[in-house]
């Protein structure tokens, strides 16, 4: 074979590849540079991004910052960038972040959030909305999970409730900010249980690792978020796992769902990126395409596997007709248990 033919032959082979990567996909600042080698499908005819930053909008530890972070990664396996820098701003929810976000004038720049937001724009009044952004993808749904130190003396999910509706504040329940998804949960599951929403002691975190502190420390009674975020603690024993808020049990945990554990709520947290809003068309497109290149990627569906996170990958006009509808569902919820007026 001759060395053009066997050029041709390798180009075939690599779009195939690459067309068959695309039909199976449906704080303290770090950075770290690597060399744009390999590559994701589809982003073989593109250069790397010079110097990506993602923002967490939120401390340490939590969800939002695992997500930052397992996208820097897959960024520079895949080469998809030559630097990526992840920087955390935390506070009330996500929305000083998206304050930032909001005066932000890089067009290399991404903000990962997700229906904590949403909910905390509204509890907050926060000034700085959906609005303020430039929608790019939605990425990932995790389950909630609901559990309680090792030594609880709460066994299931019906102890629990029971406790709630018969000594209320007493009981205390850890979570992330006011007005996000745990926080959304733990009222939700009051409402079922009977408790009124004045009663429910909601103590709300910044960060996923403050949140497990305070249930290691016992300072708390029970605590509720992502799944990825507890699952260690449980399966080291140190936690235990009353239930999980989807709609079917999650592999590799030992937990009913809310509904077979006689609770009827069903609900899944979710994640994405947004840009800043004042970035040109061009950037947009570019920063989609970007995106679009991570979802491809293997090093990106290994990190959904590793965390136990859901594909639920939604982008461009879509996920921006996504968001307005989320904005409605969400403060109706939460007027419904009384977080709102």
């Amino acid at each position: 074979m001759s060395l053009l033919t066997r050029r041709h032959a390798l180009a075939v082979i690599a779009a195939a590849a690459a067309l068959g990567l695309a039909a199976c996909s449906s704080s303290s600042s770090t950075s770290s540079t690597s060399p744009a080698a390999g590559g994701a499908a589809g982003s073989a005819d593109r250069d790397p991004i010079a110097r990506l930053q993602v923002m967490a909008p939120a401390d340490p530890g939590g969800g939002w910052d695992q997500t930052a972070r397992a996208m820097a990664a897959a960024f520079e396996q895949e080469g998809l960038a030559r630097t990526v820098q992840v920087s955390n701003v935390g506070g009330a929810g996500g929305t000083v972040g998206l304050a930032s976000l909001a005066n932000e004038r890089s067009e290399e720049f991404l903000m990962v959030m997700g229906l904590v937001m949403v909910g905390a724009i509204e509890t907050n009044a926060s000034q700085a909305t959906l609005a303020d952004t430039t929608p790019i993808a939605r990425l990932t749904a995790e389950d909630e999970i609901i559990v309680v130190p090792a030594n609880s003396p709460f066994r299931s999910m019906s102890d629990l409730v029971a406790a709630m509706r018969s000594t209320g504040k007493a009981v205390s329940i850890a979570g992330g900010s006011a007005g996000g998804t745990d926080h959304i949960l733990a009222g939700l599951i009051a409402k079922a249980g009977g408790v009124p929403a004045t009663e429910l002691n909601y103590v709300p975190f910044s960060g996923g690792g403050e949140s497990l502190a305070a249930l290691l420390g016992g300072k708390v009674s029970a605590g509720i978020s992502g799944v990825g975020e507890y699952a260690e603690q449980v399966k080291a024993g140190k936690l235990r796992a009353l239930a999980v808020s989807g709609s079917a049990r999650v592999p590799g945990l030992e937990a009913p769902t809310l509904t077979e554990a006689g609770v009827d709520v069903t609900l899944s947290n979710w994640r994405g990126v947004v840009a800043p809003p004042k970035v040109s068309a061009e950037a947009k497109q570019r920063l989609t395409a970007l995106v679009e290149d991570l979802h491809a990627s293997a090093a990106w569906k290994d990190t959904l596997t590793k965390n136990g996170w859901s594909d639920s990958y939604l982008s461009g006009e879509e996920f921006g007709t996504f968001l307005q509808q989320e904005q409605t569902r969400i403060r109706g919820v939460l007027q419904d248990i009384g977080l709102v007026k």
